[in-house]
């Protein structure tokens, strides 16, 4: 059993900042990757990553130690309006197919 957890999402006026945690815990063999979505209301879920529109503004790290990974947002803006998911990419045991774990959301809201 894999657990991912997020937290840091909350309330923020226009040009500021949040740091966003997910953290993967439980049977871990290996994590192949940790990545950051978004889903705003009415809209499909969407890589953080290969969006044009944080580029500059947003920054994601990992601590492999810790199975964190962190997402670093500036200047937000109203648009960034979502609810931020982590997905852990896991091998739970040698051999094993790898599987993604998503974690609840955390809900990050941007007012103008």
């Amino acid at each position: 059993q894999v657990q991912v957890v997020e937290s840091g999402g909350g309330l923020v006026q226009a040009g500021g900042s949040l740091r966003l945690s997910c953290a993967a815990s439980g049977s871990i063999f290996s994590i192949n990757a940790m990545d950051w979505y978004r889903q705003a209301p009415g809209k499909q879920r969407e890589l953080v990553a290969g969006l044009d529109s944080v580029k500059g503004r947003f920054t994601i790290s990992r601590d492999n130690a810790n199975n964190t990974v962190y997402l670093q947002m500036n200047s937000l803006k109203p648009e960034d309006t979502a609810v931020y998911y982590c997905r852990a990419v896991v091998v739970t045991r040698v051999g094993r197919y790898p599987a993604q774990y998503w974690g609840q959301g955390t809900q990050v809201t941007v007012s103008s």
